[in-house]
């Protein structure tokens, strides 16, 4: 019997506030819901219990600053989402069960590679982490992760940019409307894995049809043309009529069907704020399609306001949308510092806003060229008069950016006074090395 396994998570302990959007509740109308139907009394559905992921899990795939151990404590809810989703990835591989749904919160797709605080609900990526941990266990090699949460997933994106063995997918309300504001069709990846990220910004008002329609011709052929060895389902579930926070139209029986279609390994679950009104039945008729059971019977109780776009009136969008990816040229611009190691650099700087905290940090991305591997990438990080590195040798790093990564990380902790601590991340041997000026090296 193919199984389908299931892990619930509601992170009693941590909140944004009695009255947010993110708080406990998210999970226990599901709960409920669930019991009610007697979902979980099916024989090919499998219950797991949550598990705690390490730092160095987390650390092998973002920096956090200013010192991930000073963090420890604050992360513990985050760490065990983290390892929730790691828990079912393995049961996945291992061929415990056919597929499953992390049901865990607090979200975490718009945290990115280096991590100074919360940013839109998110401190750590449960999608990343895992997606690394995998690859770093088991040895898997090209990866999917599909993003239908109605807000862009730009911390995934910014983790995987330069990852050409990572296509990330990401549909999501148009981010001139909502939220983070990126997210668009020119965002296709850096120079040693252009082409590995297809953002589909949709107007407000899509509804199930264009979602479809969408997956089904230009989603799909996509992830057939890559042949991932597994596909991850940021589930996302703001897209419903009732939430508050998004502007589209999809239905509980809209959310199953592109389930059926997308049949992804693993599902985790990030956004969904209608607590009452979508949430249990989007999450139901979730879990029944990956189970291989009818979900088309699972009605929300409230009724649309207003009728979704039409497809005909969405159509020339789409087919506008998808010429305009297609004829977009990679342009980069190379700059490199005197201490850089041979070869060609290229200087991506960008700014990144932490909404729930109020702070903005700055980076100065460089990314080594390289027509054999990912390539070494090295980030300058600042939030106000703290600094920071991050210093990345790629899974299958060629033996000059494996070495370009060593000189980098060399100059970071010998020889600049300005940074207060930095990270190797080296990927390539599963190492990870923290430098503090306090209190000097350590390995996670």
């Amino acid at each position: 019997m193919k199984r389908t396994g299931i892990l619930f998570f509601p992170a009693f302990d941590w909140s944004l506030g009695e009255s947010h959007p993110e708080r406990e509740e998210r999970l226990l109308y599901t709960q409920e819901q669930l019991f009610e139907e007697g979902i979980l009394d099916l024989p090919q559905i499998k219950q797991y219990s949550p598990r705690v992921a390490t730092l160095h899990q987390g650390l092998r795939t973002q920096a956090i600053f200013p010192n991930p151990g000073s963090y420890k404590d604050s992360l513990d809810p985050h760490l065990i989402a983290a390892g929730s989703a790691i828990l079912l990835g393995e049961a996945r591989v291992r061929g415990d069960i056919a597929n499953g749904f992390v049901l865990a919160r607090p979200p975490g797709h718009h945290s990115g590679a280096t991590v100074w605080g919360n940013r839109g609900f998110c401190t750590l990526n449960y999608e990343a982490i895992l997606v690394n941990h995998l690859r770093a266990r088991f040895g898997i090699k090209k990866i999917a992760i599909v993003d239908t949460d109605v807000h862009h997933g730009d911390g995934t994106q910014d983790i995987f940019y330069h990852d050409p063995n990572v296509l990330f997918i990401s549909l999501h309300q148009d981010g001139r409307t909502i939220y983070p504001g990126t997210g668009f069709v020119n965002e296709k990846g850096g120079p040693n894995a252009w082409d590995q990220t297809l953002n589909i910004p949709l107007p407000p008002g899509t509804g199930d049809e264009g979602y479809l329609y969408v997956l089904e011709n230009w989603v799909l052929p996509r992830l057939k043309a890559f042949a991932p060895e597994l596909i991850i389902n940021s589930a996302g579930q703001d897209n419903h009529f009732t939430d508050p926070l998004g502007a589209m139209k999809l239905t509980a029986n809209g959310y199953g069907r592109i389930t059926e279609l997308l049949r992804p390994d693993l599902a985790v679950l990030e956004g969904g704020y209608s607590i009452e009104g979508a949430l249990p039945y989007v999450n139901l008729a979730i879990l029944l399609a990956l189970a291989g059971e009818d979900y088309h019977h699972v009605h929300e109780p409230q009724k649309q306001d207003s009728p979704a776009l039409s497809l005909a009136a969405l159509k020339p969008y789409f087919e506008a949308l998808k010429h305009q990816h297609q004829t977009i040229q990679p342009r980069f611009t190379s700059q490199s510092k005197t201490y850089f190691p041979k070869g060609k650099w290229i200087y991506n700087p960008h700014s990144i806003y932490y909404d729930t905290e109020g702070f903005q940090e700055t980076r100065h991305d460089y990314i080594r060229e390289c027509s054999e591997c990912g390539g070494t990438v090295y980030i300058e990080s600042s939030l106000s008069s703290q600094k920071s590195g991050l210093v990345r040798i790629p899974f299958q790093a060629c033996s000059a950016c494996e070495q370009a990564g060593y000189d980098l990380w060399d100059h970071l902790h010998h020889h600049s006074a300005d940074n207060a601590n930095g990270l190797l991340q080296n990927q390539l041997h599963d190492k990870l090395t923290v430098w503090n000026k306090k209190e000097g090296l350590s390995e996670f």
